[in-house]
């Protein structure tokens, strides 16, 4: 065997400095241009203003090719973070100050979109796993009455809709929805109701919201939609008289029938204490299987997987204004609304694979 030759390892460093030196001849001297694959070029640092531009277009041509950018992202989490904090102590003083607008109706804007739509949005995204289907059918600008079926045992299904709403629209429009008398009679959801944009479900209130161009909710079941025992679920109970359809008709506001899945298993109600819910004043007293032998854990609602479909929207603007006191029409209008909701339940159910996947 021939012996092995030794390379020291100082010919390496003469090699790459006669290279470096190399490089740095000036032009019009006499030098052999380098194969592109011994060169090894050596990192410059730039100057602080030049570093931040080199950092945003290395970022640029990362976030084109689909790869993490190569720069350190410390420094703008950081200046994400102290714009977080600036904004939170300029809520803050605003809140103290008053600064802050209210309209007639006690609906913060602010207040709801900082803080209220924060607060429900993990239960919104995380937790039920909302599906958004056909919010292009509601206007991007306008009045539209959204008429809604009702369940769960808890009105979760209404704070539920008006995210999907929010988040999902591209003008991110805001649902104003109509509640029933009693939510505006307990101490503390009064007050959030009305910071949440939702105020009382009569005639006067819709109609003034869907002339100024709000997108108003409404879920004509009631208390017997949300009351309803766990057999009946996703069976439309009565839309009371119409009165949905003489509002919309009076504001020629189009009506978008919305319907949801999923709602009707987070409390399945086995049973209705009717006496004790006389002695409270409820309209009915839920008995689940976990609630209330479990205590405030059978309060918790089981995590299931919901679908909420924007069905196309029934105009209104063709009929004449008398059309609003026409009970046949606001019969035919209403039987057709509900129908729709009823359909598209029926055909959302055969879709789901699993009441929790």
């Amino acid at each position: 065997m021939a012996d092995a030759k030794v390379i020291p390892f100082d010919d390496d460093r003469s090699r790459g400095s006669a290279q470096r030196s190399a490089r740095r001849r000036p032009a019009g001297g006499n030098r052999r241009k380098a194969e592109p694959a011994a060169v090894r070029e050596v990192p410059v640092s730039p100057l602080p203003g030049q570093q931040k531009d080199g950092e945003r277009r290395g970022s640029a041509r990362a976030a084109e090719a689909g790869q993490e950018p190569l720069t350190s992202q410390e420094p703008a989490a950081a200046g994400g973070w102290e714009r977080r904090i600036a904004g939170g102590l300029a809520f803050l003083r605003r809140r103290v100050t008053g600064d802050y607008e209210v309209d007639e109706f006690g609906y913060d804007k602010e207040l709801t979109d900082q803080v209220l739509m924060s607060m429900v949005r993990p239960l919104y995204e995380k937790y039920f796993r909302v599906e958004v289907k056909g919010i292009e059918n509601i206007p991007s600008e306008g009045g539209a009455l959204v008429v809604a079926n009702h369940s769960g045992t808890l009105p979760l299904d209404g704070l539920m809709m008006q995210v999907a709403v929010h988040d999902n629209h591209p003008a991110n429009r805001h649902l104003r929805l109509l509640a029933a008398d009693l939510v505006f009679m307990l101490p503390v959801v009064n007050e959030l109701a009305r910071k949440a944009g939702h105020t009382l479900a009569c005639a006067e209130d819709a109609e003034r919201l869907l002339q100024r161009g709000e997108v108003v909710g409404v879920m004509p079941e009631g208390f017997k939609g949300i009351g309803k025992p766990f057999s009946d679920r996703y069976k439309l109970q009565r839309f009371g008289r119409g009165g949905f359809v003489s509002t919309a008709l009076r504001a020629g506001a189009p009506i978008v029938p919305c319907s949801i899945v999923g709602a009707e298993e987070i409390y399945p109600m086995i049973g209705n204490a009717k006496t004790l819910a006389r002695l409270l004043g409820f309209p009915y007293f839920p008995i689940t299987p976990t609630f209330p032998w479990l205590g405030p854990l059978g309060a918790v609602p089981l995590p299931t997987k919901w679908t909420i479909q924007f069905g196309e929207p029934i105009p209104t603007d063709g009929y004449p204004p008398e059309a609003a006191e026409d009970p046949m029409l606001m019969f035919n209008l209403t039987d057709q609304v509900r129908e729709q909701i009823q359909h598209t339940l029926y055909k959302l159910l055969v879709q789901r694979r699993s009441v929790f996947f």
